[in-house]
């Protein structure tokens, strides 16, 4: 496979992720009009038992993602980066064995990860769309972190799909928990 179509797949896939967490948003907005509360309830009912697995393939495709990008396309991780892998790599574990041990409560270990992965991803696309903020963090200057090695449909960066995978995650296991408390309730 080559790296163009590579880093074409990963974008289209954060594609959907960011359509899925748009819609997730707007459903939970809206939760207040009948039609679109209807709407949450329905999808919750229906995403709710699979949320887990879910968020583990999602967490699974981010890491073998970004191996790929790393060792296979030979794209040099920089600080940030690695910060961002420090926090979805061990996410594609944790969901396995909740989903093994049917925990869809698991977003009291999951949620630090995803919130500290997104938010060193928005910060990681704010150094790339504005280098001159770098000066003031300790990015290697050999490897920056302002440094943009995939673009794709003129704002898809790495750590732009990075952050649509942890949104998406994030969304998932919210999902999970929301359906699980439904059942408790019931």
């Amino acid at each position: 496979m080559s790296v163009r179509f590579a880093t074409l797949f990963l974008a289209l896939l954060a594609l959907v992720a960011q359509a899925g967490v748009m819609l997730a948003l707007v459903l939970w907005v809206g939760r207040k009009s009948p039609t679109l509360g209807r709407l949450g309830a329905s999808l919750r009912e229906s995403v709710g038992p699979q949320a887990v697995a879910l968020a583990a393939m999602v967490a699974a495709v981010c890491t073998v993602g970004s191996l790929y990008l790393s060792e296979v396309a030979h794209y040099l991780p920089c600080k940030l980066c690695w910060y961002q892998r420090i926090a979805m790599y061990p996410l594609a574990p944790i969901l396995l064995v909740a989903l093994k041990r049917r925990d869809h409560l698991v977003a009291a270990y999951v949620l630090p990860l995803t919130i500290i992965g997104g938010l060193v991803s928005v910060y990681h696309v704010l150094l790339e769309r504005f280098p001159e903020l770098e000066g003031i963090t300790s990015c290697d200057p050999t490897n920056p972190c302002s440094a943009i090695l995939v673009q794709r449909f003129g704002y898809m960066t790495i750590p732009t799909m990075a952050l649509s995978g942890f949104a998406l995650i994030t969304v998932l296991v919210l999902v999970a928990k929301s359906w699980a408390k439904g059942r408790i309730a019931d």
